[in-house]
């Protein structure tokens, strides 16, 4: 690999000292991440100090480290090793001449943000750099910034927020030349007395954009006008995208595609496309129109853009679908135990009642930091549910006990405290066709279960 950033750069973007001459092709915060030739950032935080890694990041392969405290290796001496990721990762961002892409939104950012990659990797094989992980906060953001090669053609990075100010401060690294908005949602609303004030918060990515920059808008959402108004100071052009009669980037003809995922006819201001989403779900129609936005703003090629969407695999925790051994056959499993919240729950559900299957059963965890109106939404779910013909409900968490309560008289369900009875109850249920959706927030551990299952943990045998 090619060197990412030599020792006398990184003491001229930090203002540190080095110890010695070395070169780096990567960069990490965590010892468990460094591999050969690394760069180890030893991070003071609340609960840990990065310093008590230094002999496990040097034994993985580091090849120096930036530190606040002198040590026996090839080293940074900085005042302020959390100033000098942001430093390093503001340094990344000047040096290259990359077209860059900012992605925020309640739902639908990490997998808008990957199928963006593998779009534009399409046209610049090799020259596409993106934010990996969710990696999309006030550290995560400068070290995707840090890790972006100098010669990288497209960046995409992911941001996200829990507070007003937060993702205006993260935009302004970033300084993107398109800024998308995936969809506005009741998404840690703990922290917002409204939604009208997580789309005012979403809106600040477009206070980064770059002079000639492009917005991009999802049309179809009831903050629309909103979005637009934040963006129209920063943005030399806006572009919207939906189904609704107006979408600039709009599905005019959105058809089940034979593997399961859509066919769609969209209308680009100057063109028309047909393409398919390898993933099923109107959510992911509404993604692949952001990505398809963006790809035209940021100067890439359509028709590979969608030739890139119809090759998608699904990713862990946000939509991956697996066939597990049961005993005499196999279970669909479709893993969105990442993360939840009233929309994207409703999307899946709607989804799973479209899959053909003998049974249909759910397996949902409390949806987090949604506030004083967290009974409501949870009891809201049983609407979806119904209407899906969901067969079984397990329900984990005491979030939950309000759609519980809903429940009773309607559909089947259990109501479990954690994720490890939730394995349990599913190893005594499950059967060769069902279909299983798993969604909940990422704190309760239901990626643990999708684990267990995919390892064959109920018997039976992989396909």
């Amino acid at each position: 690999m090619s060197v990412l950033w030599t020792s006398e750069a990184i003491a001229e973007a930090t203002g540190g000292s080095a110890s010695a001459d070395f070169s780096v092709q990567g960069v990490a915060f965590d010892s468990r991440e460094i591999g050969p030739r690394d760069l180890f950032i030893a991070m003071k935080g609340e609960a840990t100090d990065g310093h008590r890694f230094i002999d496990q990041a040097f034994a993985s392969g580091a090849a120096g480290a930036i530190v606040s405290e002198a040590i026996d290796y090839p080293h940074i001496l900085v005042a302020d090793t959390t100033a000098a990721l942001g430093a390093l990762g503001v340094a990344s961002r000047a040096r290259t001449s990359a077209k860059i892409a900012g992605v925020t939104g309640s739902v639908g950012k990490t997998g808008t943000k990957e199928a963006l990659f593998a779009a534009l990797d399409r046209f610049a094989p090799g020259h596409v750099h993106r934010s990996v992980k969710s990696y999309n906060n006030h550290t995560g953001v400068p070290l995707s910034l840090a890790r972006m090669p100098e010669d990288t053609q497209f960046g995409i990075f992911e941001m996200g927020m829990s507070a007003p100010g937060e993702l205006a401060a993260l935009t302004r690294l970033v300084r993107p030349h398109v800024a998308v908005v995936t969809a506005i949602a009741p998404a840690h609303q703990a922290y917002f007395d409204s939604i009208e004030q997580i789309a005012d918060a979403k809106g600040e990515i477009f206070q980064g954009l770059e002079p000639g920059g492009t917005a991009i808008v999802p049309f179809d959402s009831p903050y629309r006008d909103r979005l637009i108004a934040a963006a129209e100071p920063y943005a030399a052009k806006i572009l919207t995208f939906g189904h609704g009669e107006g979408a600039d980037v709009r599905a005019r003809d959105v058809v089940r595609a034979a593997n399961g995922g859509s066919l769609v006819t969209a209308n680009f201001p100057d063109a028309e496309l047909c393409f398919t989403v390898a993933f099923p779900g109107e959510h992911w129609v509404s993604n692949a129109l952001a990505v398809l936005a963006a790809v035209e703003a940021l100067g890439g090629d359509l028709a590979q853009a969608g030739l890139a969407l119809a090759d998608l695999e699904g990713l862990a925790g946000r939509g991956a679908r697996h066939r597990v051994p049961v005993k005499d056959g196999t279970a669909l499993v479709i893993d969105e135990s990442y993360n939840a919240n009233p929309a994207s729950m409703a999307a899946t559900i709607r989804q799973l009642g479209k899959e053909e299957a003998e049974r249909r059963i759910v397996l949902l965890g409390s949806m987090r930091e949604l506030g004083r109106e967290s009974d409501r939404y949870h009891a809201e779910l049983v609407e979806p549910l119904a209407a899906a013909n969901v067969d079984f409900a397990l329900l984990i968490g005491d979030e939950m006990r309000p759609l519980a309560k809903a429940l009773e008289g309607r559909i089947e369900f259990v109501h479990r405290p954690d994720a490890a009875s939730a394995l349990e109850r599913l190893s005594k249920i499950l059967e060769p066709g069902d279909a299983v959706l798993i969604k909940g927030s990422n704190a309760i551990g239901l990626s643990r279960v999708v684990d267990s299952l995919v390892s064959g943990a109920l018997g039976g045998r992989t396909d």
